[in-house]
């Protein structure tokens, strides 16, 4: 180290996994290894890891440097900051009225048929102004961060035309450029086929293709692109069109699979190179190996399935097959009310007979290579940002073990303390105003 100073020093820490391992997504038996540290330490400088291991070698290497500040873990876990793959950050309204029609069995593509789902909340996005748009996804990614998420992204997908498209996009460019938490955009104007082009939707791809596209390209507004590939929303033909486009403009892309039917949306991931197949529900094996052969990550939303009251991804046979697997909260207004990443933990050993250890590999150095941040968070390594979360825990299992309340501590971001025992610390912006 060429410096003479060290920003932050997190000692004392009692468990610290630094999910240390090969670079790039895990699968099989390495979704197990989470490079455990005990009484270990974290030596941090311009919001990067410079120093990271057992506190006594941390010290050595700091000898003779001054060291700014020093945070006492007093003992608790310590990991990498949670990645978020998959959310629907900015939207307007919420649909809790939805939730007597599941009581009495009407279905999500049911609901979305009638004008609900989906479209409810797209009827609410385009109202809404981009302010009030701004101010209630800061909330939610407030929360997120509270529990512990630090790298977190955000489709677009309930403006359906272009102009509100680029509302949604435009709140999270916002979002990114002033809140603590990394907001990692993705275009999704193929998210449904709005009203006004009910029974022409090759009409309305061709106008995701040819108008929305190229301009969010323009602007620079998304680094991904994703399509809702199900039944009653988007074919097989058509997703791949619009993805063929997107990836010839330069953009990652991503893909909801088969979430309620088999439609062959992981055998697409596979053929596009798709980075990531969302939901994957219904998925047949001979999707999986495709998606396993092509590096295809596995994004699950266990709390989606949890509160559609649907059935589970397969995500022990994904693993068995050596596809890397993400987990996500899906926080949106619909299927996944929550931006509790804690919840997931719980719900991904209960329902999907995941270990903890394979949950945060999920959370961490899978999610972020889901969204392509797999060089720069999700482990802790010297020359990565100093992403860390400090839990009211000793160990990894008490986690999902004991669910229902938030665990986070302590957040440093980017070598920032942002949240102190449990609260979030205003920025300099907020502290002034």
């Amino acid at each position: 180290m060429a410096q003479d100073t060290v920003d932050l020093l997190v000692y004392n820490i009692g468990t610290l996994m630094t999910m240390q391992g090969p670079k790039g997504p895990r699968t099989g038996a390495q979704m197990s290894d989470v490079g455990a540290v005990h009484q270990g330490a974290v030596a941090i400088f311009g919001g990067e890891i410079i120093a990271i291991g057992p506190e006594a070698a941390v010290r050595r290497q700091l000898a003779d440097r001054m060291v700014r500040e020093e945070l006492d873990a007093e003992g608790r876990l310590v990991t990498p900051g949670l990645v978020e793959p998959h959310t629907h950050l900015v939207h307007g309204g919420s649909r809790e009225h939805e939730l007597s029609l599941k009581l009495q069995g009407a279905s999500y593509l049911e609901i979305l048929e009638s004008g609900g789902g989906i479209l409810s909340t797209v009827k609410a996005t385009r109202n809404a102004t981009e302010d009030a748009l701004f101010a209630k996804a800061k909330r939610s990614l407030d929360t997120l961060l509270l529990y512990g998420a630090t790298t977190v992204e955000a489709k677009s997908g309930y403006g359906l035309t272009l102009e509100d498209e680029l509302k949604q996009l435009r709140v999270t460019k916002r979002l990114q450029d002033s809140h603590p938490v990394d907001v990692v955009s993705t275009f999704m104007g193929a998210h449904a086929v709005p009203m006004e082009f009910k029974g022409r939707g090759d009409e309305y791809v061709k106008m995701v293709i040819q108008e929305m596209l190229p301009d969010v390209k323009r602007q620079g507004l998304a680094e991904f692109c994703d399509v809702f590939c199900e039944h009653g929303v988007f074919t097989v033909e058509q997703s791949e069109r619009i993805l063929t486009a997107a990836k010839e403009l330069g953009f990652g892309i991503k893909i909801h699979a088969d979430e309620i039917e088999p439609m062959g949306g992981a055998e697409l991931a596979a053929k596009l190179g798709c980075i990531s197949a969302e939901h994957l529900l219904a998925t047949s094996d001979e999707g999986f190996q495709a998606m396993a052969k092509r590096g295809v990550i596995g994004v699950l939303l266990p709390a989606t399935s949890f509160n559609l009251r649907a059935k589970h991804a397969r995500a022990r046979t994904m693993i068995e097959m050596g596809m890397p697997v993400a987990l996500s909260t899906d926080y949106n207004p619909g299927s996944s009310p929550t931006e509790s990443m804690q919840l997931v933990m719980t719900l991904s050993c209960l329902n999907l007979q995941m270990t903890p250890e394979e949950v945060l590999t999920a959370m961490t150095m899978n999610a972020a290579s889901a969204i392509g941040r797999g060089d720069t968070v999700g482990s802790l390594e010297v020359g990565k940002k100093a992403d860390l979360v400090l839990y009211d825990a000793t160990n990894l299992a008490y986690l999902p073990y004991h669910f229902g309340i938030n665990h986070v501590n302590t957040v440093v971001k980017a070598g920032r303390i942002v949240v102190r025992n449990g609260q979030l610390i205003p920025t300099e912006t907020e502290a002034r105003a």
